[in-house]
């Protein structure tokens, strides 16, 4: 679940009409998907910062519902906080606090260096085209934008279709697994925000009582 809602970090913005593929020595590069992408990173990582609440959707195999939940998301520049029930996920941008409020614990790791790590969504966004194929699928009638990532490596899922609005924010986004099962997501309450470093740390002293384990 922890890292299903952090890929909602990856995109933001988009503009584009016709599909362009261009050939290169690495391989096809869809112009229009590269375009939306690359204005995405600009917008996520806007010095003010963003908000945005995610609602999210677990479906099985008959595309019926299976679980529902929501999270409040704030993110600044690899930075980010996402709060979803008894959780609480903070990153600073080089190691990631998990506070389960259930258990009353904290669980803190190091960020991984990995390029294609789904946990660090600034790097997985400025490096999509390393891991992901992008292609431009459409623009709907009412001016929205689809775009499916195909992984380049072996994931559990084989494809994440997203679909943006004119205006420039990720409105919904699917991803698709092997085993036939979906998880939907819808976006809302996109706004920019102003934030400080303490947003994205845990804080002991204003939290006494909460066992941390650092596992760092």
């Amino acid at each position: 679940m922890k890292r299903t809602i952090l890929i909602l970090l990856l995109l933001f913005s988009a503009t584009t009409l016709t599909a362009q593929i261009t050939h290169t020595s690495s391989g096809t590069v869809d112009k229009n998907a590269d375009e939306i992408l690359k204005k995405a990173s600009k917008k996520i990582d806007a010095a003010s910062g963003v908000t945005f609440t995610v609602t999210m959707t677990n479906k099985d195999a008959n595309k019926k519902a299976t679980a529902k939940m929501s999270a409040d998301v704030i993110y600044q520049q690899g930075k980010y906080r996402v709060t979803f029930g008894d959780n609480v996920i903070y990153c600073d941008g080089t190691a990631t606090w998990h506070w389960n409020k259930d258990a009353n614990e904290v669980v803190v790791n190091k960020m991984s260096e990995s390029e294609d790590d789904l946990m660090n969504p600034g790097a997985l966004l400025a490096n999509y085209n390393k891991n992901f194929k992008a292609k431009y699928i459409r623009k709907e009638s009412n001016g929205d934008a689809v775009i499916d990532l195909t992984p380049k490596k072996t994931r559990s899922y084989y494809k994440i279709r997203i679909v943006i609005t004119s205006n420039g924010t990720v409105r919904r986004m699917e991803m698709h697994n092997y085993d036939s099962t979906s998880a939907e997501y819808e976006v809302n309450k996109f706004t920019t925000a102003k934030a400080s470093s303490s947003d994205f740390t845990f804080s002991k002293k204003d939290n006494a009582g909460v066992e941390v384990i650092d596992m760092r």
